[in-house]
């Protein structure tokens, strides 16, 4: 081995006074910006939501410093001032956030302020959930890892976010997929008020994980510059040399309050704030660097320059625009597929022969992975040997594509969703397909990371968009009963940023899937189990560019006497009807949806002019349901073309029973159908 040559001692001496002024002056830099933020809140000019980091300094340049920018992932939380200054946010940047300007690199004063993010050189937008982010490191990890590059993923957070069960789901997956990241707990004793013997049974937070096979555990003291940095390093080295996980856990301690809106003399008395104030971490590297005569008048000239510079910043950002109320709804929805051809084009044509639902998502998936290398899919169940899933809709695609691109999730949705948001991150032609849950019923937990994903293109003002299609085997009918047969799609549909789909026949859930796929945003995709390997389900096996563009229904029978609105399984209840029905010269329209969100207004326009009566159909619950939606937009766009009132029919608001008779009872049937639009035709 070749040793490195021995500096000099007085270069030695120089190399540590350059390394303890940069700490000093960007633990200052962030100091200073707390302070100002805290005269913009007294004027009323910005910052509505401040969180300081006064306290946190030492861990959080530590790690700022350890992250690479452009090559590394960093999702700080929102007290990592320091951390954001130290890993190349500007303070002018960082002043920018906090009056919300529109040319805030964060968000473009979309997202809160102190929530600090360049996407340009990979520090993320995150959100305010506590410890949500954990999941998206992990998930952008595992991209680092497929792709074999030496980056690393580094999420920082409270340690009262640690008691999020995200954050468990987020280390045991990094640590049994032996993943490249690393998860900094700045633990301070307080979860705003809440002191940490409520949220943790031990003290040392990262104790509570030391079970945890594969998993790096680092501790030092958050307020000591040098003991973190030492940390940081142990950390990074760790994950480098094991290819596994780490947690660094830095005791730090929290000088102000929470944040500008808590009032911590309430809680903590005078003697606490007396003692936290004496481990001030720049206090403690000031006074260090003047007892060994490393620095001592170049502090004071040191902090008139950050001073002026912070002052220059704010003139400069407070100069700029507010964002622009016409560009409010921008980026809710990412860029959509355009097909090649129109779904007519096909219609004429020579086609395969008939595929069920179940068999044209399956080939279209094995399409689309064939096409993009960088499709990938997991879930609960869909890659255990020759099993494809509950309903063995993904099998052959492990065999086909192998376990790196096909594999198998621990039973925790959140993250599923959560890791499938942060895998997107790493590049854009990822397409993640995930199976969300077993069944739409079993998604709920998953639902904070599903709101998340709805608004992370909006919140980033375009700059990060999570491409992912999320399945789920929706509906009753198969006496499946309560979180077997449940519908979601109203509920997805109320959240911004979402794209829901119902095809309830083969040829419309291979066009729609491959648009789902092929396209930017998260997109749910509702399958109807029931319908998987039923005869009336089938349709016509298209070539492997087939799409169908969102927002488009299809009129699945021709009717001048009434309109039947609906889509997934009651689609063929309303045919049957109209067949029956048309034996006594009665002319029913079926206007097949497909689409929840985005609707196809001109559609739902168009037929209702057509009949001027329109029956809404749908297996979800009644209340607040889409029917709900439907009549309204009828009402508003076709009021004089109507004979008729709108009517609606859907399942009772219980809860789906499991015994045949019950469920029936509660569902939808044909002769409800039937009943409905009798009565709708005889007004």
């Amino acid at each position: 081995m070749v040793k490195a040559p021995k500096k000099a001692p007085h270069q030695a001496a120089k190399t540590l006074r350059e390394k303890l002024l940069t700490w000093y002056r960007l633990g200052f830099i962030s100091r200073k910006i707390d302070e100002k933020a805290a005269i913009y809140i007294r004027r009323g000019m910005g910052w509505s939501y401040h969180a300081r980091c006064a306290g946190h300094e030492g861990i959080q340049v530590a790690l700022g410093l350890s992250f690479r920018p452009s090559k590394d992932f960093l999702f700080p939380y929102y007290r990592d001032t320091a951390t954001a200054v130290s890993a190349g946010i500007t303070p002018y940047e960082l002043v920018l956030n906090g009056l919300s300007r529109a040319d805030d690199v964060a968000s473009g004063g979309r997202h809160m302020s102190n929530h600090f993010a360049k996407p340009e050189i990979n520090i993320q937008n995150v959100s305010s959930c506590t410890g949500n982010h954990t999941l998206h490191a992990v998930g952008v990890a595992r991209a680092i890892k497929y792709y074999g590059d030496d980056a690393l993923a580094f999420a920082s957070l409270g340690e009262s976010a640690m008691s999020e069960g995200y954050c468990y789901e987020a280390i045991n997956g990094a640590s049994r997929e032996k993943l490249p990241v690393i998860i900094v707990i700045q633990n301070n004793g307080y979860g705003i008020s809440v002191p940490s013997t409520d949220q943790t049974a031990n003290r040392i937070v990262s104790d509570n994980f030391s079970g945890f096979k594969n998993l790096g555990i680092f501790t030092c003291d958050g307020t000591d510059f040098t003991d973190s940095d030492m940390a940081m390093k142990q950390a990074v080295e760790f994950v480098k040399g094991q290819g596994c996980p780490a947690l660094v856990h830095a005791a730090c301690v929290r000088i102000g309050a929470h944040s500008n809106s808590d009032a911590h003399d309430l809680y903590r008395d005078p003697e606490e704030l007396k003692k936290v104030a004496s481990q001030d971490p720049l206090e403690k590297l000031k006074k260090l660097m003047i007892k060994h005569k490393i620095a001592s008048s170049e502090i004071d000239a040191l902090e008139q320059e950050i001073a002026e510079e912070i002052e220059k910043a704010c003139e400069r950002a407070e100069k700029e625009e507010a964002p622009s109320p016409a560009t409010v709804a921008q980026f809710l929805y990412g860029e959509e597929f355009v097909p090649k051809r129109d779904e007519s084009d096909y219609f004429a044509k020579e086609s395969g022969p008939p595929e069920k639902l179940r068999e044209a998502i399956t080939r279209t998936l094995m399409e689309e992975f064939d096409k993009n290398k960088n499709t990938f899919l997991w879930g609960q169940d869909v890659a255990s040997k020759k099993k494809g899933g509950v309903f063995n809709v993904t099998k052959g695609l492990l065999e086909k594509f192998g376990n790196k691109r096909v594999f198998n999730a621990p039973i925790a949705e959140d993250f599923i969703v959560g890791t499938a948001n942060g895998m997107s991150r790493y590049r854009k032609d990822i397409r993640v397909v995930i199976e969300a849950a077993q069944f739409a019923d079993y998604v709920w937990p998953a639902m904070e990371q599903i709101v998340e994903m709805g608004h992370d293109y909006w919140r980033s003002k375009g700059q990060f968009c999570p491409n992912v299609v999320l399945r789920l085997a929706s509906g009753g009918y198969i006496t499946g009963g309560l979180y077997h047969s449940q519908n979601v799609e109203a509920i997805m549909s109320h959240l911004p940023g979402l794209r829901v789909l119902y095809p309830a026949f083969a040829d419309d859930a291979a066009g729609l899937l491959r648009t789902a796929i092929r396209s930017y945003g998260p997109t749910f995709f509702l399958e109807p189990k029931y319908l998987y390997n039923r005869a009336e389900a089938q349709g016509p096996r298209y070539d492997d560019e087939f799409a169908i563009p969102f927002g488009k229904g299809r009129v699945r029978r021709n009717g001048s006497d009434a309109t039947i609105i609906t889509y997934g399984n009651t689609v063929h209840m309303a045919l049957k009807v109209a067949d029956e029905l048309a034996e006594n010269n009665v002319d029913t329209e079926v206007f097949d949806l497909r689409s929840i969100k985005p609707l196809d207004y001109d559609g739902i326009v168009a037929t209702t002019k057509r009949t001027g009566k329109v029956l809404i159909v749908h297996e979800d619950h009644l209340f607040n349901g889409i029917g709900g939606e439907i009549s309204a937009v009828i009402m508003e766009r076709c009021f004089t073309h109507l004979d008729a009132p709108v009517m609606r029919l859907g399942a009772k608001d219980l809860p789906i029973a499991f015994a045949k008779a019950l469920e029936n009872a509660i569902l939808p049937q044909i002769t409800d159908i039937k009943n409905a639009l009798s009565t709708l035709l005889a007004y």
